[in-house]
């Protein structure tokens, strides 16, 4: 399951929501707003998403994770508005017999995310406010 959400994301929700009885393994992986980038102070961010496309990809990525990956659960939410320092901005969480592939899975959807889903990111610092390019 993949979701976009202006509200908070309940990583305890998210985990339980992914582990079934069968899974010796659950990871998580959490984006959370720092306060600094480049040098600056971030005050917060704002991200912007075209939905359709974006949840058409995120899709797309849990898809790909469950074909290439042992995993017996993927759930992917990313947040969306202005979000401050600290808070959670983007999880993953996979759910997997095994460690090993319950790490790698994370791995690859918080990646692919990243790289693939239309989502953008503006940053408002002192002083300012700058778009920002990549997958930091």
């Amino acid at each position: 399951m993949v979701r976009l959400q202006g509200e908070s994301i309940d990583v305890a929700a998210l985990l339980q929501a992914v582990r079934g009885d069968e899974d010796g393994a659950v990871a998580l992986f959490t984006g959370v707003v720092r306060n600094h980038n480049a040098g600056r102070r971030v005050e917060s961010l704002v991200y912007h998403a075209y939905p359709e496309m974006a949840l058409r990809e995120m899709r797309k990525v849990e898809d790909r994770a469950r074909r290439r990956f042992a995993v017996s659960e993927v759930q992917a939410v990313h947040r969306t508005g202005e979000l401050r320092v600290g808070e959670t901005a983007v999880a993953v969480a996979v759910a997997a017999s095994h460690r090993d592939h319950a790490f790698a899975a994370c791995r690859f959807v918080i990646d692919e995310l990243k790289q693939r889903v239309p989502i953008w990111k503006k940053e408002r610092f002192e002083g300012g406010e700058a778009w920002i390019e990549g997958s930091s």
